[in-house]
């Protein structure tokens, strides 16, 4: 009588995202670099709309929408770790020989990392706003000047926080299939976001203007913000789209290079 065995290449998409989330959350640096995500986030936060309240109900003309979320410039680190340890740890650890042994269809891996990670880093993102807009706007309440979850472009801004965040996890994570080392993947993203996109400022006429609006650290965090970086900035569903795009780009050349590459 024959035996039927199941072919690790028909493993479903669900037990190979429930395998991936099991390898994310048991590593305890997942949880400390969230938990510092929150804390710094929100954190900054609650202490920026802190110090500018009084000057805001004094009639400063400043907006509190432009604090509300600004501690988040420093949860982005935390995203861009976590979304590149997602990829890096296993190839430091050699982890990814038994991942592609048991699931050698290697679409459907990187399938399921894409749907961990971006879940995780759109809940942590997201109470990490929502937190800092409790804290932040009980600094406004108390001088008169508080904001409503109900306000124009508030509960967009919370939600995009974790859009955004998710956006820069995977970002990381395709730069991490393109080099395979940890510090590379970080240092690549992080300068990509926080030093190219404002150096790119100097490049003259209106070429400078766009090449700058379309820099992953300007297009994408305007959903995150509810008044925007300035009038020559994308509208945030537009530059959030241009955001996706660049992470689809390199998330595919990060996936032919993984098709081709020996674990």
């Amino acid at each position: 009588m024959s035996t039927l065995t199941a072919s690790p290449t028909r493993g479903s998409l669900g037990r190979t995202t429930k395998a991936e989330w099991i390898k994310l959350s048991s590593i305890r640096s997942t949880w400390w670099t969230a938990l510092a995500m929150v804390v710094v986030g929100a954190g900054f936060t609650t202490i920026i709309c802190g110090v500018y309240a009084n000057d805001i109900a004094a009639g400063s003309g400043d907006s509190q929408g432009e604090f509300i979320t600004q501690g988040l410039i420093f949860s982005q680190i935390s995203a861009v770790v976590i979304g590149a340890l997602v990829v890096t740890s296993e190839y430091g650890t050699g982890l990814i020989r038994s991942t592609l042994a048991a699931t050698p269809l290697r679409a459907r891996v990187l399938a399921a990392k894409a749907i961990v990670l971006s879940g995780f880093l759109f809940v942590v993102g997201t109470a990490t706003a929502f937190i800092g807009y409790f804290g932040g706007n009980a600094f406004f309440r108390h001088d008169g000047v508080g904001i409503s979850l109900g306000d124009e472009h508030i509960l967009r801004s919370m939600f995009g926080a974790g859009l955004y965040m998710a956006g820069l996890g995977l970002l990381a994570a395709a730069v991490g299939l393109l080099v395979r080392h940890t510090a590379a993947a970080i240092s690549i993203v992080l300068a990509l976001v926080f030093i190219i996109g404002q150096v790119v400022q100097l490049i003259p006429g209106t070429f400078g203007e766009w090449v700058m609006k379309l820099m992953p650290g300007n297009a994408g965090p305007g959903i995150v913000v509810p008044v925007s970086f300035g009038p020559d900035m994308l509208s945030p569903w537009t530059g959030f789209a241009v955001f996706v795009g660049e992470i689809a780009l390199l998330g595919l050349a990060g996936f032919a290079l993984f098709q081709k590459r020996d674990a």
